[in-house]
């Protein structure tokens, strides 16, 4: 953990309303218990995709408001045609929430992928950009980026000074930037905050379930723990795919390669990454050598999460 300025931080807020993001992850929670050592007041702001796991929102509404304070509950609105607003409630009723994610993908008939990623921009940007727009004071964003975690975010600077030019009004401070996952356990140690439960088990990552972008063993993980929403997602892409195919059909033409939610992992003959549908996807996921074998006992992440980080001990000593 870098040495940070106290006063140089608050001169540079001035009167202006910091608004920490949160996920319900280790990076965000650490960074409220950060500004709280600072002596930074802040509101902790949370933009529901509708998209996160049952614990996640557990841990959000019972658990981590003890900790940060209250939190502001942000999402997008999505207004749908009378068919797809029945399809939209079937598959809220299974998920036992309303799913901003679920609307989106109805209303655009296709699902976010690497070329056309709408998720973070109508699940986050947009709901928190309307949210500052409506404030009668100046606002900054924070968020619990670290530049260990990529290089793309190892090239972030702590502070980004944005305008009216750019979708959210308000300047940048990753005040994060610098921490290594040593120094965010640390801090939960050191207010006695036990973390997401989800990195207890296989879970490397807190957000978006799955995410389109997530990796091999998280996608293992949800097929294991969380069959109903691999379910989601085939009876999902059954949808999405009628929907896409009588587009074709519209325009005299026939779908080839039908939509889902994941790319295919490994790209085909003319280099191009297709969709694969979901349970392909996890049959992939429990494969290895290039998903040439299966394997047979798969590695227990949730012990090395215990012995990395003392989750499991915190959360013994808390129920006990």
């Amino acid at each position: 953990m870098t040495d940070c300025n106290v006063e140089e931080v608050r001169a540079r807020i001035g009167g202006r309303r910091v608004l920490a993001s949160v996920s319900g992850g280790k990076d965000s929670t650490a960074m409220c218990l950060h500004l709280q050592e600072l002596g930074v007041p802040y509101e902790p702001v949370f933009m529901d995709t509708g998209w996160e796991n049952a614990e996640t929102y557990r841990y959000l509404r019972d658990e981590l408001p003890q900790y940060i304070g209250p939190i502001r509950w942000l999402r997008s609105t999505v207004p749908l045609s009378a068919e797809l607003e029945a399809i939209a409630q079937e598959f809220e009723a299974r998920m036992g929430h309303y799913s901003a994610m679920v609307r989106w993908i109805l209303k655009k008939g296709m699902f976010s992928s690497g070329r056309r990623r709408f998720c973070t921009q109508e699940l986050k940007v947009r709901p928190m950009a309307a949210y500052i727009e409506s404030l009668d004071v100046d606002a900054v964003n924070t968020v619990g980026v670290r530049a260990e975690e990529s290089s793309a975010r190892a090239a972030l600077p702590e502070w980004e000074e944005l305008g009216s030019a750019s979708m959210i009004d308000a300047d940048v401070w990753r005040p994060l930037i610098r921490w290594t996952v040593d120094d965010v356990i640390a801090i939960h140690h050191r207010h006695s905050v036990t973390p997401n439960r989800n990195y207890l088990g296989a879970a490397r990552r807190v957000g978006c379930w799955p995410c389109i972008r997530s990796v091999k063993a998280e996608i293992r993980n949800i097929a294991d723990t969380d069959p109903n929403r691999i379910a989601i997602i085939r009876d999902l892409e059954a949808v999405i795919g009628k929907l896409a195919r009588d587009r074709a059909a519209a325009k005299g033409a026939t779908l080839e390669n039908g939509p889902a939610w994941f790319q295919a992992p490994v790209s085909s003959d003319d280099d191009t990454f297709p969709c694969w549908p979901i349970d392909k996807v996890v049959e992939w996921s429990r494969t290895i050598r290039g998903g040439r074998q299966f394997e047979l006992f798969a590695a227990r992440d949730h012990e090395l999460g215990c012995m990395r980080w003392g989750l499991c001990e915190m959360a013994t000593r808390e129920q006990g």
